[in-house]
């Protein structure tokens, strides 16, 4: 039976994935981990630049990701079985989003171009201006919108 040279995730379902191959899908961008409000009328997820507590602005990544679930009310923990539910909150970058929705991995993704920086690299991480969320009053968020997709 002939190797295919296609790259794992064009190859297997993302409930085929192994546990490693799932979490490598993550490009580091940062952008999950702002704070999102959804508009009551029409649905619609709003982004703003205000990041959970737990951002880590220096490695665009979760401070406390083994632990996150518990310390953050709402942190959504993706599966292959909650993306329908996940994937509007989600950036449009987002590679778990793309391949839930039948696209494939941006070029900039570190792992087609094997470079751990890549995202940072093409632009794509969180940037300046954020604001940690312990610095905003939940009643002030809204204040904070900064549009519907973080410039994605």
């Amino acid at each position: 039976m002939p190797i295919s040279a296609d790259p794992f995730w064009r190859r297997k379902s993302l409930e085929e994935m192994t546990a490693e191959e799932w979490e490598s899908l993550c490009d580091g961008c940062g952008r999950c981990c702002v704070i999102k409000l959804e508009d009551a009328d029409t649905g619609r997820v709003h982004y703003t630049n205000v990041t959970c507590r737990l951002f880590d602005p220096a490695t665009c990544r979760c401070g406390n990701y083994d632990l996150r679930h518990r310390l953050v009310e709402g942190c959504v923990g993706l599966t292959p079985e909650s993306l329908a539910e996940a994937a509007p909150w989600m950036p449009p970058t987002c590679a778990y989003r793309l391949l839930w929705e039948g696209g494939d991995l941006p070029v900039w993704h570190p792992l087609v171009t094997g470079d751990p920086h890549s995202t940072r690299r093409a632009g794509m991480c969180l940037s300046d201006p954020i604001v940690p969320e312990w610095e905003v009053a939940e009643e002030d968020l809204e204040d904070f919108v900064v549009g519907d997709s973080l410039n994605a």
